[in-house]
């Protein structure tokens, strides 16, 4: 099949908060650059952080500080975090929040004296999440795709990535991008690539991402030779709404519920979280409510759907409609009514702490490829602090553009090694027509049905060992996958797709969790249970060497704040 060319400067792959705001940056930066961005689905429409409720952690009022609100990031990261990175993350936030009302228009809550409104956030000292009402991400997703259409940034939707393409030397040229409209591979050439597509651990059999979110930019990443960290960090959101047999089932009911008063209760009518963490109660960190939730469930006080109970009702109808609307409405589409008595939640899977490697510069270990969002990992550590995602997000994509617009300066145009792209073009479109070939479909079911049994919420050895066999002969049947000849908005084939990223990102978790023998933050090993900071205070390392992953030992940079305290800072069920 003969794959179309597309020629720019900065290729940008996502069509988040992320990507939107490096395109902003770099065209602002240097307006002469070819900026293209590339998306998966439709720019804004699609992605995480439109689905972002809850809020944006910054520091704004006179009694909170950079410094509290970065104490409580690393706490919350259980000491995992770059420290740097964090750093920047809590010191541009309040910047960011400046340039999202007054560039592009965002408006969040008010105060009655027309200061910004914050609310409470589970994991954190003071109440510094930033909002508007409980769909925070439509407000800055829609201005920033107003901000993009208003530049002469280029835009190509449904176009999935489908590989990174180098040159001879190494250095990443572009991307393979598949053109779903019409069916054709495009070979996109460039002189720097961003990867900002999201991670979205939708591997799980109860996840909350958007569903094109299938972990493609970690994938490409790996199968490229990037260096990648903390992939066993998955982060699983304590109140997934349970809706059996809905795309429903799993979508998140947002943290500031909890900040609010809710309340959680087991199927005896037990306020449990007493016995996981008396002081901070429903507003602890999000690994803590989680395992709770998952231990009562799976000690037999759970529902019978296989849930815990999140209760508004003492705090009123009223509060509760004009403060949650959003959730109002999400629970009352599913059966039940958050205003007036309780909904039946469970954990669900839904961030990726680990993922690309970067440096202060957004920059991974492969020349001419960045990293921003969730794609990339060690600003949050082992535990993303709700909130703190958006954050990450938009202030890493700001900084990836303004960067790669000042490197691209110095880089000469260059093609992507011609073997290379035949080759890949090859393995793209090998699906297409293929008599006989595995049910893309089917095979994605039990991906997600063994990441959620064998390196779900509670992890040990022999389950985790059981999934890597089973993930490394699913790989080679997903290789063997087929799809209809069709190529225009073919299904089977984007799911052909799909799930090879799926388990490529599923086997770098597994194997990092089986290399982590301790509990640390979202890792619960449960034949580990204890953290073990004299040998486990380090990143798992992997890259993929020799078509296999090799992996490796990074020491945590503790370059600000150090961990002494930290066994009275991480509080873990026991």
């Amino acid at each position: 099949m003969t794959a179309h060319t597309l020629a720019t400067d900065v290729l940008i792959l996502g069509g988040g908060g992320a990507a939107l705001l490096a395109a902003l940056h770099a065209k602002r930066r240097a307006p002469r650059l070819r900026v293209t961005l590339a998306v998966k689905g439709m720019m804004g429409k699609s992605g995480c952080t439109r689905m972002v409720q809850g809020g944006y952690n910054a520091v704004l009022s006179p009694s909170d500080s950079i410094e509290r609100h970065f104490a409580d990031t690393i706490k919350g990261g259980a000491f995992l975090n770059d420290q740097e990175l964090a750093w920047m993350l809590v010191n541009r936030a309040p910047k960011m929040i400046a340039e999202l009302e007054n560039r592009y228009g965002c408006f969040f809550d008010r105060n009655p004296d027309g200061t910004i409104h914050q609310k409470a956030f589970g994991g954190q000292s003071f109440d510094r999440t930033i909002h508007r009402g409980d769909l925070t991400g439509i407000e800055i997703m829609e201005r920033l795709r107003d901000a993009v259409l208003g530049t002469e940034i280029q835009v190509v939707e449904d176009h999935r990535a489908a590989a990174l393409l180098r040159d001879g030397g190494g250095r990443v040229r572009g991307a393979l991008l598949i053109d779903m409209r019409r069916g054709e591979p495009v070979v996109a050439r460039a002189r720097a690539v961003l990867l900002a597509t999201g991670g979205g651990p939708t591997m799980y059999k109860i996840s909350s991402p958007s569903r094109e979110k299938t972990t493609d930019g970690i994938a490409m990443a790996y199968e490229a030779g990037a260096e990648l960290i903390d992939m066993e960090m998955v982060q699983f959101h304590p109140t997934g709404i349970v809706v059996a047999g809905s795309e429903l089932n799993g979508a998140v009911l947002e943290e500031g519920l909890r900040g609010a008063g809710g309340i959680l209760r087991n199927a005896s009518d037990e306020r449990y979280m007493a016995r996981y963490d008396a002081a901070r109660m429903e507003r602890s960190t999000r690994d803590i409510v989680t395992r709770a939730g998952y231990l009562e469930i799976m000690q037999g006080r759970g529902t019978p759907n296989g849930g815990v109970w999140l209760d508004l009702s003492h705090l009123g109808a009223e509060f509760v409609e004009r403060a949650f609307p959003g959730m109002v409405e999400r629970t009352r589409a599913a059966g039940f009514d958050l205003a007036t008595g309780p909904v039946e939640v469970s954990p669900t899977a839904h961030f990726l702490m680990g993922g690309v490697r970067i440096d202060e510069q957004c920059r991974t270990s492969l020349p001419g490829l960045y990293a921003a969002g969730e794609d990339a990992g060690g600003v949050q550590g082992g535990n993303r602090l709700g909130g703190n995602g958006v954050a990450e997000s938009t202030v890493f994509g700001a900084l990836a553009g303004d960067v790669i617009a000042d490197a691209v300066i110095d880089v000469a145009e260059g093609e992507p090694d011609a073997a290379e792209v035949a080759a890949t073009v090859r393995a793209v479109t090998a699906p297409l027509g293929r008599q006989g070939g595995e049910d893309a479909f089917a095979l994605t079911e039990r991906v997600r049905a063994l990441m959620w049994e064998k390196v779900g919420v509670a992890r040990d050895a022999a389950g985790i060992a059981a999934a890597l066999r089973e993930l490394e002969e699913m790989d080679g049947r997903a290789a063997a996958a087929g799809a209809h000849p069709r190529r225009t908005m073919n299904q089977e084939w984007t799911q052909a797709l799909n799930v090879r990223s799926m388990i490529t990102a599923s086997r770098l978790v597994a194997l990092s969790a089986q290399v982590r023998t301790e509990t640390r933050a979202s890792h619960y090993r449960t034949d580990y249970p204890e953290a073990d900071n004299a040998h486990w205070l380090k990143h798992v390392a992997i890259t993929k060497v020799d078509a296999a992953p090799r992996v490796s030992m990074r020491p945590v940079r503790l370059t600000r704040m150090r961990p002494e305290t930290l066994a009275q800072i991480m509080e873990a069920p026991r």
